[in-house]
C-alpha cells in the first residue's frame, strides 16, 4: 500500500507570511488539510505509517515540463518580433516582468500526460501554449487599463509605464498574433476553440464592467463572471492538449473540467490574497479590487453575515470604489469568516478538478496536476 505522503506548500523564505497549507498525498487524489503555522511543519495524518515532507512553490510541479517552458519562452520571443518599436519595446517589457504561465504550463503538462509530442519535430504543443499566454496577456493589457491598475508582478503596468493608448493597441497587436500562430497549426478544432475562448473572455470583461460599483452583485453573477473571464482559457488550454492527442470525447472533457475547476479555484484565492495577503507577495496592491468597485465572494458573504452598520458600510464602499473605512471593512471581512468560506469554495473546485485525472494514466505528469489543483488553493501569491 502506498504510505501517505505530505506536501506542505511553503512561501518563498523573505516572506513574512506564518502558515502553509498542508497536503496529505494518499493513494487518492491530495486534499489540503489545514493551514499550519510556521516554522512547526505538523500535521496529523490516518495512518501509523511513516510520512514524507516536501516543500513544493510552483517551480517545483513545473520541473517535468522545465525543457518545453524554455521552449516555450523561445516561442514566445520568436513571435513577438515587429518592425514598430514600441510594440518591440512594451513587449520586451511584459516578457521581463515575468508571470506564473499556468496556462500554457497546464498545456504542456496535458500534453505530456497524454503522450504528446508522438513525431520528432513537432512543436505544436510549444506553438498553442504560446498562443494560450499571448491571449492572456493581452487581456492583462486591457484590463490594467480598464481597471486603472499601476502595479502587477510587483512592477509597474504597461499602462503606467507607457499610457493607455500603447498598451491597449499593444494587446491588439498581441491577439491579432496569437490569431496568426493559430493559422499555422492548421485545425479546425483548435481554431474553434481559441476562438471561443478568446470571445467568452471578452463577454466576461464587459459583464464585470456590469458589476463594478453594484452592491447588488450575488454570488452567481461573481461566479458567472469568473467562469468566462479567468476559467475560460485554463479550460482551452487543456482542452488543447487533449484535442492535439487525439484523446476521447471523455478525456477531452475531463482535461476540459479540470482546467476549469482550477482556474476558478485560482480566482477564488485571488480573490482570498486582496484582502489577506501582502502587496510584496501578490504583486498587486492590496485592496485594489474594492478601490475598483468589484464586489467580489468575500465581500459579498461579508455583506450577508455582517450586522447592517457593516453592510451598510461595505455597500458604500463599493458604489463609489473607495472608502476611508478600510480597515473596518477588512475586520468585518475576517471575523465574518468570508474569507475561510472563499477559501473552502476554492478547495470544493481543486477536488473537483483532482478527480478529472482519473481519465489520465499515471504519470509524473499526472502526479504534477494533482499538486497543481492543491497549489492554487494553497498558495500565498
Amino acid at each position: 500500500m502506498k504510505q501517505p505522503h505530505a506536501v506542505a506548500y511553503a512561501p518563498p523564505l523573505e516572506t513574512h507570511e506564518r502558515h502553509v497549507s498542508c497536503v496529505i498525498h494518499t493513494p487518492n487524489p491530495p486534499r489540503i488539510k489545514q493551514r499550519i503555522p510556521l516554522p512547526a511543519i505538523i500535521c496529523r495524518v490516518p495512518s501509523s505509517a511513516p510520512v514524507r515532507f516536501t516543500i513544493l512553490n510552483q517551480t517545483t510541479f513545473f520541473t517535468p515540463i522545465a525543457a518545453d517552458m524554455q521552449a516555450l519562452d523561445e516561442t514566445i520571443r520568436q513571435h513577438l518580433q515587429s518592425e514598430v518599436v514600441l510594440i518591440n519595446q512594451i513587449s520586451a517589457y511584459i516578457i521581463q516582468a515575468g508571470g506564473k504561465r499556468l496556462r500554457p504550463a497546464l498545456l504542456l503538462m496535458f500534453a505530456r500526460a497524454l503522450g504528446l509530442p508522438r513525431a520528432a519535430g513537432d512543436d505544436r504543443h510549444h506553438r498553442l501554449a504560446a498562443i494560450v499566454e499571448l491571449i492572456h496577456t493581452a487581456t492583462l493589457l486591457h484590463d490594467d487599463v480598464v481597471d486603472k491598475s499601476d502595479l502587477r508582478r510587483g512592477t509597474k503596468t504597461a499602462n503606467a509605464q507607457f499610457g493607455n493608448a500603447a498598451s491597449v493597441l499593444v494587446g491588439d497587436f498581441l491577439y491579432s498574433r496569437a490569431f496568426q500562430m493559430m493559422v499555422g497549426i492548421d485545425n479546425m478544432r483548435v481554431m474553434q476553440v481559441l476562438s471561443d475562448a478568446t470571445n467568452t473572455i471578452a463577454e466576461g470583461e464587459v459583464l464585470q464592467l456590469l458589476n463594478c460599483n453594484d452592491p447588488d452583485v450575488d454570488e452567481a453573477r461573481y461566479l458567472q463572471v469568473i467562469r468566462y473571464k479567468t476559467a475560460k482559457l485554463f479550460e482551452a488550454a487543456a482542452r488543447l492538449a487533449a484535442i492535439l492527442a487525439d484523446a476521447s470525447p471523455e478525456t477531452e472533457e475531463a482535461c476540459a473540467e479540470y482546467g476549469r475547476c482550477v482556474g476558478t479555484a485560482f480566482q477564488l484565492i485571488d480573490d482570498v490574497l486582496d484582502y489577506s495577503g501582502s502587496a510584496a507577495a501578490i504583486g498587486k496592491n492590496v485592496g485594489d479590487d474594492l478601490r475598483e468597485g468589484k464586489a467580489t465572494l468575500p465581500l459579498i458573504i461579508a455583506m450577508q453575515r455582517g450586522t447592517p452598520a457593516q453592510r451598510d458600510t461595505i455597500r458604500s464602499a463599493i458604489e463609489h470604489g473607495h472608502s476611508t473605512q478600510f480597515a473596518d471593512i477588512l475586520y468585518t471581512i475576517e471575523h465574518t469568516g468570508a474569507l475561510a468560506t472563499t477559501r473552502a469554495q476554492a478547495q470544493t473546485q481543486a477536488e473537483r478538478a483532482q478527480a478529472q485525472l482519473a481519465q489520465l494514466p499515471e504519470s509524473t505528469y499526472k502526479n504534477s496536476l494533482l499538486e497543481l489543483a492543491s497549489f492554487a488553493v494553497g498558495r500565498n501569491a
